[in-house]
Protein backbone atom coordinates (compact mmCIF):
# COMPACT_ATOMS: atom_id res chain seq x y z
CA UNK A 1 0.00 0.00 0.00
CA UNK A 2 1.69 3.46 -1.04
CA UNK A 3 2.46 6.19 1.86
CA UNK A 4 -1.10 8.20 0.46
CA UNK A 5 -3.31 5.73 0.55
CA UNK A 6 -2.31 4.73 3.87
CA UNK A 7 -2.87 7.88 4.71
CA UNK A 8 -6.10 7.93 3.56
CA UNK A 9 -7.24 4.79 4.82
CA UNK A 10 -6.29 6.25 8.62
CA UNK A 11 -7.71 9.43 8.14
CA UNK A 12 -11.01 7.91 7.18
CA UNK A 13 -10.98 5.34 9.97
CA UNK A 14 -9.98 8.30 12.42
CA UNK A 15 -12.71 11.09 11.19
CA UNK A 16 -15.43 8.43 11.76
CA UNK A 17 -14.50 7.98 14.97
CA UNK A 18 -14.83 11.52 15.43
CA UNK A 19 -18.09 11.31 14.21
CA UNK A 20 -19.48 8.20 15.97
CA UNK A 21 -20.00 6.47 13.35
CA UNK A 22 -18.67 2.82 11.81
CA UNK A 23 -15.89 3.48 9.37
CA UNK A 24 -16.93 1.74 5.72
CA UNK A 25 -16.50 -1.89 5.53
CA UNK A 26 -13.87 -1.69 2.76
CA UNK A 27 -11.13 0.19 5.23
CA UNK A 28 -11.59 -3.18 7.87
CA UNK A 29 -8.79 -5.31 7.81
CA UNK A 30 -4.64 -4.48 7.85
CA UNK A 31 -2.69 -3.45 10.38
CA UNK A 32 -4.91 -1.93 13.19
CA UNK A 33 -4.60 1.35 12.50
CA UNK A 34 -7.90 2.39 14.54
CA UNK A 35 -10.93 1.28 16.50
CA UNK A 36 -13.85 0.90 13.51
CA UNK A 37 -16.74 1.55 16.24
CA UNK A 38 -16.96 3.36 19.49
CA UNK A 39 -19.89 0.66 20.52
CA UNK A 40 -19.82 -1.77 23.60
CA UNK A 41 -16.73 0.38 24.79
CA UNK A 42 -14.05 -0.21 22.08
CA UNK A 43 -11.59 1.67 21.91
CA UNK A 44 -9.29 3.60 19.22
CA UNK A 45 -5.69 2.22 18.99
CA UNK A 46 -2.97 4.62 20.16
CA UNK A 47 -1.90 6.83 17.11
CA UNK A 48 0.25 7.06 15.18
CA UNK A 49 1.80 3.94 15.67
CA UNK A 50 5.12 3.00 14.80
CA UNK A 51 5.52 -0.29 14.40
CA UNK A 52 2.80 -0.48 11.55
CA UNK A 53 4.93 2.38 9.49
CA UNK A 54 3.12 5.27 9.83
CA UNK A 55 4.17 8.47 9.27
CA UNK A 56 5.60 10.74 12.21
CA UNK A 57 3.14 12.99 14.26
CA UNK A 58 1.51 15.36 12.33
CA UNK A 59 2.51 19.62 12.75
CA UNK A 60 0.00 22.26 13.56
CA UNK A 61 -0.16 25.19 14.14
CA UNK A 62 0.88 26.94 17.48
CA UNK A 63 -1.77 29.27 17.84
CA UNK A 64 -2.09 32.87 19.49
CA UNK A 65 -1.49 31.72 22.90
CA UNK A 66 1.83 29.64 23.43
CA UNK A 67 4.28 31.06 25.90
CA UNK A 68 7.51 30.35 26.71
CA UNK A 69 8.88 29.71 30.40
CA UNK A 70 5.95 27.66 31.60
CA UNK A 71 6.99 25.54 35.01
CA UNK A 72 8.24 21.74 35.00
CA UNK A 73 5.47 20.20 36.48
CA UNK A 74 3.06 16.69 35.37
CA UNK A 75 0.13 18.11 37.28
CA UNK A 76 -1.52 21.17 35.80
CA UNK A 77 -4.32 21.31 38.33
CA UNK A 78 -4.61 23.39 41.64
CA UNK A 79 -6.89 23.05 44.68
CA UNK A 80 -10.40 24.58 43.21
CA UNK A 81 -9.91 23.94 40.03
CA UNK A 82 -12.61 23.72 37.91
CA UNK A 83 -13.48 21.28 35.33
CA UNK A 84 -13.88 17.25 34.76
CA UNK A 85 -10.34 15.71 35.62
CA UNK A 86 -8.59 14.36 32.93
CA UNK A 87 -5.02 12.06 32.11
CA UNK A 88 -3.27 12.20 29.31
CA UNK A 89 -0.47 8.90 29.18
CA UNK A 90 1.92 8.32 26.56
CA UNK A 91 4.72 7.58 24.95
CA UNK A 92 7.57 9.02 22.56
CA UNK A 93 8.99 7.28 19.84
CA UNK A 94 11.52 7.46 17.53
CA UNK A 95 11.46 6.04 13.73
CA UNK A 96 12.60 3.13 14.56
CA UNK A 97 9.68 2.15 17.29
CA UNK A 98 12.50 2.98 20.06
CA UNK A 99 11.37 5.07 22.61
CA UNK A 100 12.82 8.89 23.05
CA UNK A 101 14.14 9.44 26.57
CA UNK A 102 14.25 12.78 28.19
CA UNK A 103 12.14 14.62 25.33
CA UNK A 104 10.69 17.43 26.13
CA UNK A 105 6.80 18.16 26.11
CA UNK A 106 5.32 21.51 26.88
CA UNK A 107 1.56 21.78 26.98
CA UNK A 108 -0.63 24.56 27.55
CA UNK A 109 -4.58 24.91 27.02
CA UNK A 110 -7.97 26.46 27.86
CA UNK A 111 -9.45 26.16 30.97
CA UNK A 112 -12.77 25.31 31.50
CA UNK A 113 -14.75 28.61 30.28
CA UNK A 114 -12.63 28.11 27.01
CA UNK A 115 -9.80 30.98 28.53
CA UNK A 116 -6.15 30.95 28.38
CA UNK A 117 -4.15 32.21 30.89
CA UNK A 118 -2.00 35.19 29.65
CA UNK A 119 -0.09 36.93 32.24
CA UNK A 120 0.52 33.52 34.27
CA UNK A 121 1.04 29.68 33.77
CA UNK A 122 -2.30 28.43 34.96
CA UNK A 123 -2.85 25.64 32.27
CA UNK A 124 1.18 25.64 31.47
CA UNK A 125 3.72 23.19 32.06
CA UNK A 126 6.45 21.29 30.70
CA UNK A 127 8.13 17.82 31.42
CA UNK A 128 10.20 15.05 30.06
CA UNK A 129 9.97 11.61 29.14
CA UNK A 130 11.36 8.79 31.76
CA UNK A 131 13.99 6.09 29.89
CA UNK A 132 11.07 4.30 28.91
CA UNK A 133 9.54 7.08 26.54
CA UNK A 134 6.38 7.86 29.02
CA UNK A 135 4.54 10.66 30.13
CA UNK A 136 1.88 11.30 32.39
CA UNK A 137 -0.35 14.79 32.06
CA UNK A 138 -3.19 15.56 34.81
CA UNK A 139 -5.06 18.45 33.50
CA UNK A 140 -8.84 19.36 32.62
CA UNK A 141 -11.16 18.82 29.98
CA UNK A 142 -10.27 22.34 27.98
CA UNK A 143 -13.76 24.11 27.34
CA UNK A 144 -14.61 25.73 24.31
CA UNK A 145 -14.47 28.65 22.78
CA UNK A 146 -15.70 30.07 19.53
CA UNK A 147 -14.58 28.59 15.89
CA UNK A 148 -11.99 25.57 17.68
CA UNK A 149 -13.41 22.56 19.05
CA UNK A 150 -12.09 20.90 22.10
CA UNK A 151 -8.04 20.17 21.87
CA UNK A 152 -4.74 20.45 23.86
CA UNK A 153 -1.45 22.24 22.78
CA UNK A 154 1.82 20.48 23.06
CA UNK A 155 5.18 21.07 21.65
CA UNK A 156 7.35 18.06 21.43
CA UNK A 157 11.30 17.97 21.59
CA UNK A 158 13.97 14.78 21.26
CA UNK A 159 17.19 16.26 22.65
CA UNK A 160 18.96 18.18 19.80
CA UNK A 161 16.31 17.61 17.60
CA UNK A 162 13.63 20.17 16.04
CA UNK A 163 10.22 21.15 17.69
CA UNK A 164 7.55 19.06 16.75
CA UNK A 165 4.12 21.66 17.60
CA UNK A 166 1.03 19.98 17.34
CA UNK A 167 -2.38 19.87 18.75
CA UNK A 168 -4.46 16.70 20.18
CA UNK A 169 -8.17 16.39 19.89
CA UNK A 170 -11.02 14.54 21.66
CA UNK A 171 -13.22 11.90 19.73
CA UNK A 172 -16.96 12.76 19.32
CA UNK A 173 -16.71 16.41 19.71
CA UNK A 174 -19.33 17.48 17.64
CA UNK A 175 -17.28 20.64 16.49
CA UNK A 176 -14.42 17.90 15.50
CA UNK A 177 -16.60 18.75 11.83
CA UNK A 178 -16.83 22.12 11.73
CA UNK A 179 -13.26 23.26 12.91
CA UNK A 180 -11.18 23.89 10.16
CA UNK A 181 -7.65 22.94 12.47
CA UNK A 182 -8.85 19.92 12.92
CA UNK A 183 -6.78 16.43 12.26
CA UNK A 184 -8.33 12.92 12.85
CA UNK A 185 -4.73 11.81 12.99
CA UNK A 186 -4.17 13.52 16.00
CA UNK A 187 -7.17 12.33 17.99
CA UNK A 188 -6.97 10.70 21.96
CA UNK A 189 -7.99 7.69 23.16
CA UNK A 190 -10.81 8.51 25.48
CA UNK A 191 -12.65 6.52 28.35
CA UNK A 192 -14.15 7.45 31.43
CA UNK A 193 -12.98 6.53 34.63
CA UNK A 194 -15.98 7.37 37.43
CA UNK A 195 -16.32 11.28 37.05
CA UNK A 196 -12.85 11.72 35.12
CA UNK A 197 -11.25 10.65 31.97
CA UNK A 198 -8.15 9.29 30.87
CA UNK A 199 -7.13 10.02 27.83
CA UNK A 200 -3.47 8.43 25.77
CA UNK A 201 -1.36 9.21 22.87
CA UNK A 202 1.76 8.57 21.30
CA UNK A 203 3.95 10.78 19.69
CA UNK A 204 6.24 9.47 16.87
CA UNK A 205 9.24 11.80 15.76
CA UNK A 206 10.94 12.20 12.83
CA UNK A 207 13.91 10.46 14.73
CA UNK A 208 16.19 8.59 13.16
CA UNK A 209 17.12 5.27 15.07
CA UNK A 210 19.30 2.26 14.29
CA UNK A 211 18.88 -1.15 15.89
CA UNK A 212 16.16 -3.27 16.15
CA UNK A 213 12.27 -2.14 16.63
CA UNK A 214 11.63 -2.78 20.59
CA UNK A 215 9.30 -1.38 22.36
CA UNK A 216 9.92 0.16 26.05
CA UNK A 217 9.95 -1.94 28.55
CA UNK A 218 9.36 -1.04 32.39
CA UNK A 219 11.34 -1.05 35.39
CA UNK A 220 9.04 -1.41 37.86
CA UNK A 221 9.16 -4.38 40.10
CA UNK A 222 6.03 -6.74 39.38
CA UNK A 223 3.36 -6.48 41.63
CA UNK A 224 0.11 -9.41 42.15
CA UNK A 225 -0.51 -11.61 38.90
CA UNK A 226 1.27 -14.09 37.25
CA UNK A 227 4.93 -14.09 37.46
CA UNK A 228 5.60 -17.59 35.46
CA UNK A 229 3.27 -19.32 33.15
CA UNK A 230 3.74 -22.00 30.63
CA UNK A 231 4.88 -21.08 27.29
CA UNK A 232 2.14 -19.17 25.46
CA UNK A 233 0.26 -19.06 28.42
CA UNK A 234 -3.38 -18.35 28.38
CA UNK A 235 -5.44 -16.39 25.59
CA UNK A 236 -5.72 -12.38 26.36
CA UNK A 237 -8.93 -11.15 27.81
CA UNK A 238 -10.24 -8.48 29.01
CA UNK A 239 -10.55 -7.56 32.41
CA UNK A 240 -7.62 -9.38 33.20
CA UNK A 241 -4.66 -8.29 35.30
CA UNK A 242 -1.62 -8.88 33.82
CA UNK A 243 2.01 -8.40 35.27
CA UNK A 244 5.07 -7.88 33.85
CA UNK A 245 6.54 -11.22 32.61
CA UNK A 246 3.08 -12.85 32.10
CA UNK A 247 2.46 -14.84 28.45
CA UNK A 248 -0.85 -15.04 26.72
CA UNK A 249 -2.05 -15.76 23.48
CA UNK A 250 -3.74 -13.60 20.62
CA UNK A 251 -5.00 -14.56 17.11
CA UNK A 252 -2.63 -17.43 17.82
CA UNK A 253 0.58 -15.53 18.34
CA UNK A 254 2.16 -15.36 21.89
CA UNK A 255 2.93 -12.77 23.58
CA UNK A 256 5.09 -11.25 27.05
CA UNK A 257 3.35 -8.80 28.48
CA UNK A 258 6.33 -5.35 29.30
CA UNK A 259 4.36 -3.25 31.98
CA UNK A 260 1.44 -4.54 34.54
CA UNK A 261 -1.89 -3.23 34.02
CA UNK A 262 -5.44 -4.52 33.59
CA UNK A 263 -6.75 -5.43 30.11
CA UNK A 264 -8.79 -3.18 28.20
CA UNK A 265 -11.11 -3.56 24.97
CA UNK A 266 -8.70 -1.98 22.47
CA UNK A 267 -5.60 -2.84 24.15
CA UNK A 268 -5.08 -6.29 21.99
CA UNK A 269 -1.20 -7.03 22.22
CA UNK A 270 -1.36 -6.84 18.47
CA UNK A 271 -2.50 -2.92 18.58
CA UNK A 272 -0.08 -1.68 21.76
CA UNK A 273 3.38 -2.22 21.28
CA UNK A 274 4.13 -0.44 24.89
CA UNK A 275 2.57 -3.38 26.34
CA UNK A 276 2.98 -6.54 24.62
CA UNK A 277 5.74 -8.16 22.80
CA UNK A 278 5.39 -11.00 20.61
CA UNK A 279 7.39 -13.68 20.90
Amino acid sequence: MDEENKLSRKTVLKAALAAGVAAPVALIGGPALARTTVAAGTVPALTPECHDGDEPTIAQTEGPYFKPNSPERTNLVTPGTQGTRLTVTGYVFGLACQPVNRALLDFWQADVNGAYDNTGYTFRGHQYTNAQGAFTLSTIVPGLYPGRTRHIHVKVQAPGRPILTTQLYFPNEPRNNTDTIFDARLLMTVRDNGSAKEAAFDFVLNVPQTGTPTPPTSTTTPTGGPTSTPPGGTSWAVGTSYAAGARVTYGGQGYVCLQGHTAQPGWEPPNVPALWRAG
